[in-house]
């Protein structure tokens, strides 16, 4: 704990200290002995010890989750295989990829092997069927009429239709959403890499479906 402000001021000779004393920043009438303040000034708190566990097991589902993510055809293998580990993370099962796409394992880690990976050689006719199972289509773009992720809630089955990274959602494909979201941007660039919005957007989904 240091000690009470001692300022020097002045020099040569006539040189002239001043204490600021124990009760500097005190308020008028605030009796708090400063000894028992911590480095954060709350009285009597105490500072917990951290010691990590990483790695540890996830919460356990109630129920399966019935979140598919599907993406059109993407230019990076990257931002793909991002997208599985944390779809992984998040327990989602079933993701689906079109043309060329593949999972960079170093990358996906487990998400390569707890996924169900599906190859399309387009999106189109998947969401179709998807749809008359009763699934929401939700596109994750920048477009009029778009929900904001922060007040947007989502459908239990729903597929996250994820769109290329300079093209975004082609025109055939937002034609059969239900619904998109986007996420609020307030700097530059004027939007988010598209592994980064996916993730953001996988988490709000299981924040508001912790247990599937």
């Amino acid at each position: 704990m240091l000690g009470p402000a001692r300022v020097l001021r002045g020099t040569g000779p006539s040189v002239a200290v001043v204490d600021f004393g124990s009760n500097m920043d005190h308020e008028p009438g605030d009796t708090t002995d400063p000894s028992t303040l911590d480095p954060v000034g709350a009285p009597g708190s105490w500072s917990p010890e951290f010691e990590q566990t990483r790695h540890k097991p996830g919460d356990a589902l109630t129920r399966p989750r019935e979140l598919i993510v599907a993406c059109v055809p993407m230019r990076s293998n990257v931002n793909v295989s991002q997208i599985a580990r944390t779809a992984g993370a998040c327990a989602v099962d079933r993701m689906i990829l079109c043309g060329n796409t593949r999972l960079i394992d170093k990358i996906a880690r487990d998400g390569a092997d707890t996924l169900t990976i599906e190859s399309r050689r387009s999106l189109a006719p998947v969401l179709k069927k998807l749809s008359a199972d009763g699934y929401r289509l939700v596109g994750l773009e920048q477009t009029t009429q778009s929900h904001n992720l922060h007040e947007y809630r989502f459908e239990r089955r729903t597929v996250l239709v994820v769109g290329n990274e300079r093209l975004g959602i082609e025109p055939d494909v937002l034609a059969l959403l239900d619904d998109v979201v986007e996420i609020p941007v307030w700097g530059m660039p004027h939007s988010y890499n598209a592994a980064t919005a996916t993730n953001m957007a996988l988490y709000e989904f299981c924040r508001q479906y912790p247990a599937g």
